[in-house]
């Protein structure tokens, strides 16, 4: 996937540490499986099913941190996406 994001200039990262608020201080860092264009937490899985502690999970990571939008694919038997927006007017 990072190969396809470089190959048409959309920046992304893997691996990218982001900063975990609580009250609004910070508490520690996720590493994110992409960070594309600083904004968007792609969330990899490959299992059977998503499950909804999965989508929890990256729920989770959009309200602990200033991103807002993030993505949950599952690359198993068949392939799923989930999309999440968590607004940050409501986090700080």
């Amino acid at each position: 996937m990072m190969l396809e994001f470089k190959k048409i200039h959309i920046p992304a990262v893997s691996q990218y540490a982001i900063k975990v608020f609580y009250d609004s201080e910070i508490v520690g860092e996720y590493f994110t499986d992409i960070l594309v264009n600083d904004k968007v937490i792609v969330e990899i899985k490959a299992v059977r099913t998503l499950a909804l502690e999965n989508e929890a999970q990256l729920l989770n990571y959009l309200k602990a941190t200033d991103k807002e939008v993030g993505l949950l694919l599952n690359f198993g038997p068949k392939p799923e996406i989930k999309r999440k927006v968590f607004d940050n007017i409501i986090k700080y």
